[in-house]
């Protein structure tokens, strides 16, 4: 059986190698706190702005504001930063966070349509710095499909936790 990781990296063409080469540049040093609100504002007016109804509508009960301060706050703290995410929110766990949202491959393509576009648009971001987020957005977009295929799959099934408790009496 295929781990999220691999099929993340099937399908996005990304290898997992090239996802994380975040990893070995602390870019929240390299390009600052405002390059990342900026490119989560970018990023979120275009979301918000979509002309595909079905695509806006996943974003339906969120709101704006608050999209961007999550995402800017995730891309802070997973790309070297201090842990404002998990400062205000806690652990980040993006399976369980999208859970409620349709991250099919079809929503994936359109997000990362938006993500080039912003981040083509935010001049403080290199070239370099550029390739390797996207790199990054793309796998993960596809490791939050695989997710969600995952969880449409075991619908209804308990969770690992749970299985190993024995059931409740009704009687």
């Amino acid at each position: 059986m295929q781990s999220l990781q691999e099929k993340a990296s099937e399908w996005s063409g990304v290898s997992q190698n090239d996802a994380f080469e975040i990893d070995n540049t602390n870019l929240f040093q390299k390009l600052g706190l405002q390059t990342f609100i900026n490119l989560s504002t970018n990023f979120y007016t275009r979301v918000f702005d979509d002309e595909e109804e079905w695509f806006r509508l996943i974003f339906a009960n969120s709101k704006k504001e608050e999209a961007i301060q999550n995402q800017y706050e995730f891309f802070v703290q997973r790309m070297g930063g201090p842990p404002l995410y998990s400062q205000r929110k806690g652990h980040p766990a993006l399976i369980g966070r999208h859970r409620p949202f349709p991250v099919t491959h079809q929503a994936a393509e359109r997000w990362l349509h938006h993500m080039q576009q912003a981040l083509d648009s935010v001049t403080e971001i290199d070239a370099d710095s550029k390739t390797k987020m996207m790199n990054f957005f793309r796998h993960t977009a596809f490791f939050l499909v695989a997710g969600d295929e995952l969880k449409n799959r075991n619908q209804g099934v308990p969770c690992k936790h749970g299985a190993s408790k024995p059931a409740a009496s009704m009687t």
